[in-house]
């Protein structure tokens, strides 16, 4: 099918929250598969949505008097519940196939593995319990402008990769999207980084300097290492990314 060139279209978002989301929201798979990666633009947008979402329910579970540390986990949970975990499960694979295998053939096909190694379990507990700690310190303080800010940033990551990286195998989620232009890319980080200013002021560029060190940090070992990025890759950046914004705020706090 011929995908559209125009920047952006209305269709463009609920096929964004089609794809990162388990919302129920109608999608026009037509016109989503003629678009392809141009609808990335929207991507931050939903982003923000699942941590508004998320931080919805932890601040009801406040308002109801229960400790931060049960707040917090509550808001990971929904984070996980409204993307079915897919980041998560990217971050997993890709450490289980970058760390695991012995050459680009093998990392790809641990990565595509459905099960998960030792490396993989260690990354999701680190990676839990690094966010779980650090929403704590935000609970009292910014959550919500913290929770919608991080939640359009960290989506930024994964547009940037798509846009630079090249597809590391010739099937898969990533390669069925397709890779954002540039345009696309450029509209998503000023999407992103509007919000983000909008949402913790000039405060915010600390951390998305870190994010963009942190990012490019993970390009170079992704394309050292199986050529380029994957689904998987994508996933783990946003995973990568929101850990690093957490740390980069409460260091900042």
């Amino acid at each position: 099918m011929p995908r559209t060139t125009a920047l952006m279209t209305l269709g463009d978002l609920p096929a964004a929250f089609g794809l990162l989301t388990r919302l129920p929201v109608r999608v026009d798979t037509a016109q989503a598969m003629a678009r392809g990666a141009r609808a990335a633009w929207a991507w931050p947008l939903a982003g923000l949505a699942i941590n508004a979402l998320a931080a919805g329910v932890a601040m009801a579970a406040i308002w109801c008097g229960l400790p931060a540390p049960i707040c917090a986990l509550l808001l990971i949970t929904v984070q996980m519940i409204i993307t079915g975990a897919m980041h998560e499960d990217g971050l997993a694979d890709s450490i289980d196939g970058l760390w695991g295998g012995w050459d680009k053939d093998r990392r790809l096909a641990i990565m595509k593995d459905s099960q998960i190694g030792t490396y993989g379990v260690l990354a999701l507990l680190i990676s839990a319990l690094l966010r779980w700690m650090l929403w704590i310190t935000l609970l009292d303080t910014a959550l919500w402008p913290a929770a919608l800010a991080i939640g359009a940033l960290t989506r930024l990551p994964m547009i940037a990769l798509a846009t630079a990286l090249p597809h590391a195998r010739s099937n898969g989620l990533s390669h069925a999207v397709g890779r954002p232009p540039l345009p696309t890319c450029l509209l998503a980080a000023g999407i992103a980084l509007g919000l983000a200013l909008f949402c913790l002021g000039w405060t915010i560029l600390p951390v998305i300097t870190v994010i963009a060190a942190a990012t490019a940090v993970w390009a170079i070992i992704a394309r050292r290492k199986i050529g380029g990025q994957t689904g998987d890759i994508l996933g783990a950046s946003q995973q990568i990314a929101e850990i690093t914004a957490l740390l980069s705020l409460a260091a900042l706090a």
